[in-house]
């Protein structure tokens, strides 16, 4: 709808616009016509000056060379005409025939309203006399009553800005008819446009001006439905195979870990043989653990893990999963540090625990994952405002710029950009990823002031102070 309001808005300033200089070009048009008519003088100011050049001299009445050029030009004649006997004294040379040599008071008023003998005639003052000038009958119309009303001429400025408003809103309403068809055609047009991305059917009537387009648009709807029925079952066949995959190899795996685990205890074997029975168990421990994470990936992705909202106290399932760590910790190769608030005692959540501890030992089990030789691991607990934190951090390797770039703009953890087919990023940290998302909350990545590798998860308190 605001599209539409917008391309109103923009034909109506368009019709503006137009209105506007079609305006001003008539009256540049008006004052240029104008300018050229008057180029060489109005006829009464010839007139005058044709009476002012008049001289009387012995021999009689002589006029200037240049006003007589002037008459030359301009094809006209004048006449003399004394006050006294109202008898022609004086005419150019090529007066007319039928131009009467002596007036009466109303030839006189006549000519100079109107014409003698059709020739269009002005006048102007001389000594003791008028001047009369005539020009060619095709040259001059004029207006036999000029007379005008003061209220009309006083009025004048109302009067053309009226005409003006009337000549625009005739404008505007011959325009909004002319495309009232189009805008009609548009508006389904766009109500079209806005509903694609919203992936649901688009059905555009496939009438109007733009009934072409509005096909097109049709067009586009279904083959992006195709798209999305093709989609959600290749989805759902990839989905239905990661679980039956997990669900038949988890037999045969543990009954690889069962042997595994004897023959790894059985002191009556060689040692080498004991621990190749070792390493197959702990193999077979991570690919069970891989197993499990790429089902419960599955399943947050396609919203299918049942999810338990309860209230949660953040600081406890952080305790609970470091305690965890720290005693699966044997070897003591990755010490832990505990490194909240003794004052802080809980950062209540509402959520799922399982999922949220989950979440944590995936976090520092990455860290024990990416460092085999060992690293300190520190695990803190905050409350920032409205939120609340769990960081996690270690003073391992790391991650370079480019790795921690990758892990922040990478969309899905199976895609790969090198040619050893490795994900860019492994299970545990997507679940992280949507772990947090399931609980309105955010993952950051980072580098740890410790040297090695950051992770920050934020959640929204459910009664924040």
């Amino acid at each position: 709808m605001n599209d539409i309001a917008k391309l109103i808005r923009r034909f109506v300033a368009i019709l503006l616009l137009s209105t506007l200089l079609v305006i001003v070009l008539n009256i540049v048009l008006l004052a240029v016509i104008s300018a050229s008519q008057t180029s060489n003088g109005r006829p009464w100011t010839t007139a005058q000056k044709t009476a002012e050049a008049l001289q009387k001299t012995e021999a009689g009445y002589v006029l200037s060379g240049e006003l007589s050029d002037l008459l030359d030009k301009e094809n006209a004649w004048a006449v003399y005409i004394d006050n006294d006997t109202l008898e022609v004294r004086w005419h150019t040379a090529n007066l007319p025939d039928t131009i009467p040599m002596h007036y009466t008071i109303c030839d006189i008023a006549r000519l100079t309203r109107g014409y003698i003998d059709d020739y269009p005639t002005y006048t102007g003052e001389a000594p003791d006399g008028l001047v009369v000038v005539g020009y060619p009958k095709d040259r001059y119309w004029k207006h036999m009553s000029p007379s005008w009303d003061y209220d009309f001429i006083k009025n004048m400025p109302y009067t053309v800005v009226i005409v003006i408003g009337i000549n625009v809103l005739l404008i505007f309403l011959i325009y909004m008819t002319a495309n009232s068809r189009l805008l009609k055609s548009i508006r389904p047009i766009t109500n079209g446009i806005q509903a694609l991305p919203s992936g649901e059917p688009v059905n555009v009537r496939e009438k109007g001006l733009l009934c072409n387009l509005a096909a097109k648009i049709n067009q586009t709807s279904d083959i992006l439905q195709r798209q999305k029925r093709d989609l959600q079952r290749k989805e759902t066949a990839r989905a239905n195979w990661i679980s039956g995959v997990s669900h038949d190899i988890r037999t045969p795996l543990s009954m690889v870990m069962g042997y595994a685990g004897q023959i790894e205890d059985n002191e009556n074997l060689p040692e080498s043989e004991r621990k190749k029975a070792q390493i197959i168990r702990r193999q077979s421990e991570k690919m069970k653990n891989l197993i499990n994470d790429l089902n419960l990936a599955s399943k947050l992705e396609y919203h299918m893990q049942p999810f338990h909202k309860e209230p949660v106290n953040l600081v406890a399932a952080a305790r609970q999963s470091a305690v965890d760590f720290m005693n699966l910790d044997m070897e003591e190769k990755y010490p832990l540090t505990w490194n909240t608030s003794e004052t802080l005692t809980a950062c209540i959540i509402t959520g799922d625990k399982e999922l949220l501890q989950r979440a944590i030992g995936n976090i520092i089990t990455n860290a024990r994952t990416h460092n085999p030789q060992g690293c300190a691991i520190f695990v803190q607990v905050k409350q920032c405002g409205p939120d609340a934190q769990v960081i996690i951090e270690d003073n391992g390797a790391g991650v370079t710029d480019e790795m921690l770039k990758k892990l922040r703009t990478t969309p899905h953890y199976m895609m790969s950009d090198s040619g050893t087919g490795e994900p860019r990023h492994g299970l545990g940290l997507l679940i992280v990823q949507q772990i947090a998302a399931a609980h309105n909350g955010t993952v950051t990545f980072g580098h740890s002031s410790h040297g090695g590798f950051l992770v920050t998860m934020t959640f929204p308190l459910s009664n924040p102070k």
